[in-house]
């Protein structure tokens, strides 16, 4: 796919560079107010209204991709909680085009802060050219200005990397928008689920969908168990773990590709690796003995090492966002709870203290937190606090709920739950959850089946 943001350093088309011209002319010289931002660091916040229409097309093929960006750019943003889409039947003014000036004062009257409008066309070459404009109201002066060419079938993958833009513009932050999700699906207990069978009794099997829960497929076909997949962080490919006769093994699955290598037999493994920051090495509990302990092996020349040497239960590892430090759980202190040592194994501190049980640590992208699963007085809670253990916040809680996921700016969170529906806790469906770090904005996400042990890709390349 090729997507080309016009203003990237390649030359505008004259009449484009032109509209754009104009349009600061005519912007010129208006109030100097501030321009709007969301403020994302600080707790739950009212969501910004924003107004965005359908994006203008001829008549046909590039009309109906104007309604269905503008559909789905709103459903991103609303979805996010910093935002809230206006009713379209509110406007006062229609799409119009894009060479022309907004009237300010009609948003106004409905409360808009900010706009968005587009436009979209079939060039002859067969591509789709899409443009857009974000404009905050009150000040009059657009924020932003882009346009890109794609094949038409990758219209929605254009509405993601717009939402991006508009968020970035709006709250500083990177967006998560054109991102994937792969996890775990299974069939009920009761179904006749594809792949089924005595080694993989609920059939199973990898699947990856957008963000949003859309162009969802599955990456294998349940003939064998999967478990813990795990995105790398600089390339679309992901580690997970099955079982080869009995034993733990580790797979490296190319989504691109499809290519699929063996990273090799890991007798006492629990949960598939993680990778570290830059791609290159991957950290592990392995039972040796009876004992589970932490290591870290080299991708490139497969050497294994360890970091860890306790009489305790050491598992669940994840490096942070700089490779420096490594969180992970340990019931070394008699309950299991979790610590951080450096990237050798050395300096290991406890950094819980909470009544509970701590687990499935993972480092935020940003580092500034660690998400984990709490267990305390029969329930599950997703929680975040901070690596030194200060700042403890439990974001999330169910009968049972565990394995969070972080976006790429660290500022959701995907996890699974499991609902209670008999006395003795079984019969429940397994669903992908999303909440942010206020903790307020809780949303169940799609899937066709039962999901668990979600990984959230980085942004895709």
């Amino acid at each position: 796919m090729t997507i080309e943001p016009m203003n990237s350093g390649r030359s505008f088309p004259r009449t484009f560079l032109a509209a754009v011209f104009l349009l600061a002319a005519l912007v010129a010289g208006r109030g100097a107010e501030a321009e709007i931002t969301i403020d994302i660091t600080r707790g739950k916040v009212e969501p910004l209204p924003i107004a965005i229409t359908d994006f203008v097309g001829a008549q046909g093929v590039a009309a109906r991709y104007g309604r269905d960006l503008a559909r789905v750019i709103g459903s991103n943003l609303e979805r996010s909680g910093l935002f809230r889409p206006i009713d379209r039947r509110a406007f006062i003014q229609s799409a119009g085009a894009l060479n022309t000036v907004p009237r300010f004062g009609d948003w106004r009257v409905i409360n808009a802060q900010a706009l968005v409008q587009g436009r979209t066309e079939m060039v002859p070459d067969g591509r789709l050219r899409v443009e857009f404009r974000l404009w905050d109201v009150f000040s009059e002066q657009q924020m932003i200005g882009l346009a890109y060419f794609t094949v038409p079938d990758n219209w929605r993958r254009v509405a993601h990397i717009i939402s991006d833009a508009i968020y970035k513009r709006i709250t500083g932050e990177d967006g998560y928008f054109d991102t994937r999700i792969v996890y775990v699906a299974e069939h009920s207990k009761d179904s006749k689920g594809v792949g089924r069978n005595r080694l993989n009794p609920f059939g199973k099997r990898l699947a990856i969908m957008d963000q949003d829960g859309e162009n969802h497929r599955f990456l294998t076909d349940g003939s064998t168990l999967v478990l813990t997949p795990r995105f790398s962080p600089t390339l679309q490919e992901i580690t997970y773990m099955s079982y080869y006769r009995n034993n733990p093994r580790v797979y490296i699955f190319n989504i691109d590709t499809g290519r699929q290598e063996v990273l090799g037999d890991f007798p006492g493994m629990t949960f598939a690796p993680r990778f570290s920051p830059d791609g290159k090495r991957i950290i592990m509990s392995m039972a040796k003995d009876g004992n589970s302990e932490i290591y870290v092996m080299d991708l490139r020349t497969r050497v294994v090492r360890q970091l860890t040497y306790h009489s305790a239960i050491d598992t669940s590892p994840s490096f942070s966002p700089d490779g420096s430090q490594v969180v992970f759980n340990s019931d070394r202190g008699g309950s299991q709870q979790l610590y951080v040592m450096d990237s050798r194994g050395k300096s290991v501190q406890r950094i819980s203290f909470g009544r509970g049980r701590y687990a499935t640590p993972v480092w935020s992208p940003r580092g500034d937190l660690i998400a984990f699963t709490k267990l305390a007085n029969k329930r599950f809670f997703i929680g975040v606090m901070k690596p030194d253990g200060s700042g403890e916040r439990l974001l999330a809680e169910d009968f049972k709920i565990e394995g969070p996921t972080w976006s790429p700016n660290g500022r959701v969170l995907i996890y699974y739950r499991k609902g209670k529906t008999n006395k003795d806790g079984t019969g429940g469906t397994s669903k992908l959850w999303s909440v942010d770090l206020t903790g307020h904005n809780e949303r169940q996400i799609s899937t066709p089946l039962d999901a668990s042990d979600p990984a959230w890709s980085p942004l895709i390349p």
